[in-house]
């Protein structure tokens, strides 16, 4: 950060701010570099993308360690002068005990909000029941509260993402996170108007944030005139590069040709633009 850059505090507060009215868009960068561009452009507000760091670390998605994370949250937020909000997966605990630590250590590295997800990663049961769910959103609200309040909890629901797109069972989870302490409510997966418009509306007045990470959908002036409050792409970004690049090498490896090139951004330009940083 430059001098005179925002601290923690101001961050926390500008990025609560946010959520009262209107709707932003809180892009997922998963380096340095583009955490300065995003910034640079104009937003607002970062998040992180649990997707987007491990394929840059050449490990699938869900398959970075803790310490990967928090390591990953404090160079962002080291990076920026924008509020991050952490993807903190199911905050890498199977117990509340470790869970409490977990986000405790988060919160330290200066992140402006965390998420806490309902997802266990086994395919026999790739959701927790709603009670132990609803206990580890309680977990992470106190030990936010512990560490002062001041960071912003988001409580996700993964009912779409691991093959259960049940839109009551969504609503009745988010409703149940958002009275153990949520501020801010997800569930990624939805897609239709009706789908988003229902949970808003289920779970008003708290904020909800839509992930939008595919071509063709709903317009962000679409989604604002829903009441949708913000906007994240996850791992959307980072899939588009990793596009480029592979269409690239690929080109390369089987064709022998360098036309994968033709788009690719000006290395003077990036130097410019890291030199006035």
């Amino acid at each position: 950060m430059t001098t005179g850059s925002p601290g923690t505090s101001d961050k926390r507060r500008a990025f609560r701010e946010l959520h009262l009215s209107g709707c932003f868009v809180i892009p997922n960068p998963w380096d340095i570099g583009t955490a300065k561009y995003l910034q640079e452009l104009g937003f607002k507000a970062l998040a992180t993308t649990s997707s987007g760091f491990a394929w840059s670390q050449g490990l699938p998605d869900s398959k970075l360690s803790r310490d990967q994370a928090l390591a990953h949250f404090e160079s962002l937020v080291d990076a920026t002068d924008l509020p991050v909000n952490a993807d903190f997966e199911s905050g890498y605990a199977k117990n509340t005990s470790d869970l409490a630590e977990n986000v405790s250590l988060a919160v330290r590295t200066g992140i402006a909000g965390l998420s806490i997800e309902d997802s266990t990663g086994a395919a026999d049961r790739p959701l927790h029941d709603i009670d132990t769910a609803v206990d580890r959103i309680r977990t992470a609200r106190r030990a936010i509260d512990k560490a002062g309040g001041d960071a912003l909890l988001v409580g996700r629901a993964e009912c779409y993402l691991v093959g259960r797109p049940d839109l009551t069972e969504t609503i009745v989870r988010l409703q149940a996170y958002s009275a153990a302490g949520a501020d801010c409510l997800y569930a990624p997966g939805l897609k239709t108007r009706q789908d988003i418009a229902a949970v808003i509306a289920a779970v008003a007045p708290k904020p909800v944030n839509l992930l939008i990470g595919s071509a063709g959908g709903l317009t962000l002036d679409e989604v604002a005139a829903l009441g949708v409050r913000r906007v994240s792409v996850g791992g959307a970004l980072a899939r588009s590069a990793w596009g480029a690049f592979m269409r690239a090498a690929q080109m390369i490896a089987l064709e022998g040709k360098f036309d994968g090139f033709k788009d690719a951004a000006c290395g003077a330009a990036l130097d410019e633009f890291f030199h006035s940083l």
